[in-house]
């Protein structure tokens, strides 16, 4: 069992109600509709603001910040965020609020009703990190809480090692420097210290040189010779590289968590690279190989020899032509139709079981994530990372990062994202390609983020600006179509990625 965070209400008129999560989210309290827990709309719950605190959850992590809510939000008991008397929730908006780091037994008030946290960590061998059955407990406990499963104490009783009476010191796996002052929290699992990420390309030469010595777990990238370093974002670089043997180029990318990779984190992950190794369409970048080892995820994908759609945007002054964007983005409709409507392997079925399902969504789509080969009437869009971001975060490898200070501003996320990201639907991918297709035709992203405002709260309590506001030469039929896909509230404006497709050929006639 993963490691989990609830949420029971203590007090109040939903007293008993519980709210449990197993994976990465974000959600919002509040009276709106688009908030998860939703806390009813009447007379009893008036106190609570429409969008009242936000809570970004990574189990077994849980942090709230409070969303400058009229009557303030409390952490036992304790005041952290509310907004002067007389100053509205856009005002409020202006000031970015703290967030708080929340605790097993901690109380969240919101006016009257309180949550209490739970937080619920499975039990794991102190040395290989793997889980220990719940039947296995108890002859497995060597000392209080500290746990060693069948086949590490095999080995030690072989080497003449006694029992492990406390928890060793967590160290890198790639330098063994002891980094129990980076890992926090209850969070167990193969980890690589800050100093060692700083450069990903000793990680990766470090991998290969295992792959080729024969390392089980690193095969599927054995016999690949870097080249030159392609780029570098938040979760680790990617790197040209040719294989020796067949001469193929290939990115391959290694991505390295923020927090220790636990064993069920890295199944998760595993089965997600699964899943896009079997989207193969012309208009999404081939997924070759992947797999992890010595904390380090890796993944061997298809070269575009253009770059990205960012760096073209670049080259051009930051705007494209129409016909060069809408051809772009009609394109990549066409990936997106296609994986949205795949059969894929894992899925996460409602029971928690995994089976097989329909569709994936990508969740990140943005110019940096949309590449290009050929040129002229030979060019291809393809859709790349498809779904990989969005699984890395949902195994919970790239820690609680996600609405805080450090993280990036959600200029191509619609609403439905913010309020419940774990159950986005394909139509959230359909909105992002309009707000890229609004970037590229304007230099501009659909929404306007003021300086020091809150972002998160600008895509809940903002609509986007009607392109024409932006740009006026851009074709009212084409600015209408967009202007329409952008649309996401009540719900978004396209569903599908081929009513979008339709819509904009439509209106290029």
């Amino acid at each position: 069992m993963p490691a989990r965070v609830s949420l029971k209400v203590t007090e109040g008129e939903l007293k008993g109600k519980e709210y449990v999560y197993d994976e990465r989210t974000t959600c919002i309290l509040g009276r709106a509709p688009d908030c998860s827990p939703r806390i009813p709309d009447d007379k009893a719950h008036r106190a609570i603001s429409r969008h009242h605190c936000l809570l970004d959850i990574n189990p077994p992590d849980i942090r709230v910040r409070d969303f400058g809510s009229l009557n303030g939000t409390y952490v036992n008991g304790k005041k952290i965020g509310q907004r002067p008397k007389g100053q509205t929730a856009e005002e409020a908006a202006q000031v970015r609020l703290p967030e708080y780091d929340l605790n097993h037994g901690d109380q969240v008030q919101l006016a009257k009703t309180v949550f209490r946290v739970g937080v619920s960590v499975p039990v794991v061998c102190v040395h290989c990190f793997r889980e220990i059955p719940n039947d296995q407990k108890r002859p497995s406990e060597t000392a209080s809480g500290i746990y060693q499963c069948v086949a590490c104490r095999e080995k030690a009783q072989k080497a003449g090692v006694q029992k492990p009476r406390r928890r060793p010191p967590s160290t890198c796996t790639m330098c063994g420097r002891d980094v129990s002052s980076e890992v926090t929290g209850n969070r167990q699992g193969e980890f690589i210290c800050v100093a060692c990420k700083a450069d990903p390309f000793e990680i990766l030469k470090g991998i290969l040189k295992l792959a080729n010595a024969g390392d089980k777990e690193l095969l599927p990238i054995q016999g690949y010779v870097v080249k030159r370093e392609l780029g570098r974002g938040g979760m680790g670089a990617a790197f040209l590289a040719r294989h020796e043997k067949t001469g193929e180029r290939v990115a391959l990318k290694v991505m390295l968590p923020r927090v220790p990779a636990s064993e069920h984190a890295k199944q998760s992950f595993l089965r997600e690279m699964e899943n896009t190794k079997l989207l193969k369409h012309r208009n999404i970048v081939q997924f070759k190989a992947g797999g992890c080892g010595n904390g380090t995820f890796f993944l061997a994908v298809e070269y575009c020899d253009r770059g990205t759609l960012a760096k073209l945007m670049q080259s051009h002054g930051g705007k494209l032509a129409i016909d060069d964007a809408t051809g772009i983005v009609l394109q990549a409709l066409d990936g997106l139709e296609y994986a949205h409507n795949a059969e894929i392997p894992y899925i996460k079925l409602i029971d928690g079981s995994i089976g097989r399902g329909r569709g994936l969504v990508h969740r990140d789509l943005k110019p940096s994530n949309i590449f290009l080969t050929g040129s002229g009437s030979g060019r291809i869009a393809k859709i790349g990372d498809y779904g990989l971001a969005k699984a890395f975060d949902m195994a919970g490898l790239s820690g609680c990062t996600r609405t805080g200070l450090a993280a990036g501003t959600p200029v191509f996320l619609p609403r439905q994202q913010v309020g419940n990201f774990k159950y986005a639907k394909p139509e959230v991918d359909v909105w992002a390609m309009a707000a890229t297709l609004y970037y590229m035709l304007t230099g501009t992203v659909p929404r306007d983020f003021p300086k020091g405002r809150d972002p998160w709260q600008v895509v809940l309590q903002s609509k986007p600006v009607p392109i024409r506001q932006r740009d006026a030469s851009i074709p009212r039929r084409l600015a209408e179509v967009i202007d329409q896909a952008l649309i996401d509230e009540p719900e978004i404006g396209f569903k599908t990625a081929l009513e979008f497709k339709l819509q904009l050929e439509h209106a290029l006639r």
